[in-house]
């Protein structure tokens, strides 16, 4: 019996899905998992997973097994690497989640000079817009841009991230420059997400103020927000990594500029037992050197 070997299998068949894929992931046979999986269950007397012809489910306790053996594992990984007088060199794989449009724009190219760096590091990059359960999911570090939410999770500032309102010429040629936030409720808006109401915020003289926004679009990604507002079809509000290189072509331009809120912050967030991992501190420290100054810049368009 070896416990930290199986909850290593218990956690690759809980981030694989299927016993198949968690097999082919650990070079083992599907009925070794299987049975070792099965053999963990009757040793801790409970169901950790929920089997059936055509998925495998979690049971809560499984969840909680699942959430502490990545701490296990992980604290296990940081000793041998320390014994082993590997701790001054990164080494291992590094599971990232990521929002699609910023990683397009920045970590395409920002990746491989990372790994060019540390030749002994992997890393595995999820897309995706959605707010992803760090820990249930197994993600060693996930990019997020915004207000973060109280948790016991550690959140490291990488950048500020500028957003700005802006349509098209020809929209604002049809239509007119709206004069001041209010008057959004007379324009076709281009809001982010599948809200039924969006509101948009706006800081200047006085306090704070939100308008809700309405369109004939709406969507949960950037880029194409920014396509529908150069084709046209309303005002948007977005980052300007997204729409910086439309508004150095004059494809779109800027409204209601001097009312816009402060930057966003993009943090890199991971759980407290990653903090010594020696990969995701220097994927982090990588990311601040390279991106700092760039985002905080915003892509402005020349004065």
């Amino acid at each position: 019996m070896n416990p930290f070997e199986d909850m290593r299998i218990f956690c690759q068949v809980m981030e694989s899905g299927s016993f198949t894929a968690a097999s082919e992931k650990l070079g083992l046979s599907k009925q070794f998992v299987s049975r070792r999986l099965m053999q963990l269950e009757e040793r801790l007397g409970v169901r950790l997973l929920n089997r059936s012809t055509r998925r495998l489910d979690v049971t809560p306790l499984g969840r909680s097994y699942y959430e502490a053996s990545l701490r296990l594992l992980s604290e296990v990984e940081q000793v041998e690497q320390g014994i082993a007088g590997q701790n001054s060199e990164p080494r291992g794989t590094i599971r990232i989640s990521a929002p699609l449009s910023f990683a397009i724009a920045h970590l395409g190219c920002l990746v491989p000079l990372f790994l060019q760096r540390y030749k002994e590091v992997s890393i595995e990059v999820d897309l995706s817009d959605r707010p992803v359960d760090l820990i249930s999911e197994g993600y060693d570090l996930v990019l997020r841009i915004g207000t973060l939410e109280d948790s016991s999770l550690v959140a490291r500032r990488i950048a500020s991230i500028e957003r700005v309102y802006c349509a098209s010429p020809l929209y604002l040629a049809e239509r007119g420059h709206p004069a001041s936030p209010e008057e959004l409720h007379e324009h076709d808006c281009l809001p982010y997400g599948h809200s039924r109401q969006v509101q948009w915020r706006f800081e200047g003289a006085g306090k704070p103020t939100t308008v809700n926004v309405a369109g004939r679009m709406r969507v949960n990604n950037g880029d194409l927000l920014r396509d529908a507002a150069v084709a046209g079809l309303g005002i948007t509000y977005l980052p300007t990594f997204i729409v910086g290189a439309a508004l150095r072509s004059g494809s779109l331009v800027r409204v209601l500029d001097d009312l816009r809120p402060a930057p966003l912050t993009l943090s890199a967030v991971y759980p407290q037992h990653r903090q010594t991992s020696r990969p995701v501190q220097a994927f982090i420290e990588f990311l601040k050197e390279r991106l700092e100054g760039s985002i905080e810049a915003g892509d402005r368009d020349p004065a």
